[in-house]
């Protein structure tokens, strides 16, 4: 089955003088004012007949534009192929990557899972890793997007539409807290711990059973560097191993989350777009708007039923949006 994909890319060309930065941390970006989005349906089907041939079309319609589509995709840049993107990431210099958070985060993990032998560059905060991917700054960003106890990370999906950025892959991360102290602390020492609040979420039953009080931190690496910087002798932090070696701290505990199927989804997000291959299945995500009105959401969903698609995930969002996975 032959489709044209000529009209269906969306990517801006490329910046013609690219700068990168040599700074590992972006948080001196400034903050780009994003205007609120059109309505629009962003659209991103892929589907496997028989002989297991992928089919895979991209296309966003803006409810007020009507640009003639064959001349915005002449401007275009080319969708990378999947094997491209393989050989891009094999062969130079190491790509850098951003994600949200301090060295020795989770999301640092996720980074270096998804690019091994990556430059991670840590970002203060989610939209920073956007934009900084979008600067050319960095080439990709590893960004969470669901976590198997807490849900979906909303401000994340809403980023995705502020931002026009692609997802090319995806990288699941099990999350195993441990409960760190500086060296010379015990257990009996502490009255406290800082962690992120979903990490003390998840550690809940434990902590209780050990009498500690919680205190909110923005990240769990975060917390862990305030513990060895500001040398705290009754306080903890919930953090990763990766932390603890990172601000030489103690690991009192391991594995102190209340349910060990404890898992991380991070997408991995990149300037292009990329044309699946035909060797394995793709996962597909789509983001489309409806017009308010009773059985709207049925009938979007009916098209998917009609034709024997079955979806793994829906969820809708603040901006009126309804996504399928």
């Amino acid at each position: 089955m032959a489709t044209n994909l000529s009209n269906y890319v969306i990517n801006p060309p490329p910046p013609p003088h690219p700068s990168r930065a040599t700074t590992n941390n972006l948080s001196y970006l400034p903050p780009s004012s994003h205007a609120p989005p059109q309505r629009c349906c962003i659209i991103s089907i892929f589907a496997i007949n028989n002989n297991d041939h992928a089919i895979h079309i991209n296309k966003r319609v803006d409810a007020k534009s009507n640009n003639n589509s064959k001349e915005l995709s002449s401007s275009l840049s080319k969708p990378l192929t999947s094997a491209q993107l393989s050989n891009l990431a094999s062969r130079g210099a190491p790509l850098r990557v951003a994600y949200q958070g301090v060295r020795g985060a989770y999301s640092e993990s996720a980074a270096e899972k998804a690019y091994p032998n990556c430059e991670a560059v840590p970002c203060e905060q989610f939209d920073t890793a956007f934009e900084a991917v979008e600067k050319w700054i960095v080439d990709r960003a590893v960004l969470p997007i669901e976590n198997s106890l807490g849900g979906s990370i909303h401000r994340n999906y809403d980023l995705l539409l502020r931002h026009r950025l692609n997802i090319v892959g995806e990288v699941k991360l099990a999350i195993r807290h441990c409960l760190l102290a500086n060296h010379g602390v015990k257990m009996e020492d502490l009255k406290r711990v800082l962690s992120h609040p979903q990490a003390l979420a998840q550690c809940e039953n434990t902590l209780t059973k050990w009498g500690l009080v919680r205190e909110a931190a923005d990240d769990t690496a975060g917390a862990a560097k305030h513990v060895a910087f500001s040398k705290l002798k009754d306080t903890g932090a919930i953090a990763s191993s990766s932390a603890a070696m990172f601000y030489d701290l103690n690991i009192l505990a391991q594995d102190i989350q209340d349910d060990s199927d404890n898992i991380t989804r991070f997408l991995m997000l990149a300037r292009d777009p990329i044309i699946p291959g035909t060797d394995k299945p793709f996962k597909t995500s789509i983001v489309f708007s409806l017009e308010e009105g009773p059985g709207a959401l049925f009938k979007g969903l009916a098209v998917f039923a009609m034709r024997h698609i079955n979806l793994t995930k829906v969820g809708a969002s603040a901006l009126a949006v309804i996504y399928i996975f």
